[in-house]
C-alpha cells in the first residue's frame, strides 16, 4: 500500500489508491471550514483500515491548515467520536 494520499482539488476529494483502486473522502471548503460529505472505500479494500488512514489523514490536514471539520459523513463523523483527539475541530 502506497501511503500517499493526494488532495484531489478539482475533484474536491482526499483520494487513496491502492492495488488499482481508489477509496477518498469527499469534502467542501469554505474559507475557515471543510465538511466531510462523504467516504468511499472500494470492497475490494475493506478490512484494511483505509477509511481509518484517511480519516486520519483529512482531519490532520484540517487541524494543519487551521480549519473547524464539519462531520457530515457517518464514517469521519464515528471516527471523532472514537479518537476524542480531535473533537476540538468540530465546528460547534
Amino acid at each position: 500500500m502506497t501511503d500517499e494520499i493526494i488532495d484531489n482539488t478539482a475533484r474536491h476529494r482526499y483520494e487513496l489508491t491502492v492495488d488499482g483502486h481508489t477509496a477518498h473522502v469527499d469534502y467542501e471548503r469554505k474559507p475557515g471550514t471543510i465538511r466531510f460529505i462523504h467516504t468511499i472505500v472500494p470492497e475490494q479494500l475493506g478490512g484494511r483500515g483505509i477509511g481509518s488512514k484517511l480519516a486520519q489523514h483529512v482531519l490532520d490536514e484540517a487541524r494543519r491548515h487551521g480549519e473547524k471539520v464539519i462531520p457530515q459523513c457517518p464514517f469521519i463523523a464515528a471516527y471523532i467520536k472514537k479518537h476524542q483527539e480531535y473533537q476540538d475541530l468540530v465546528q460547534a
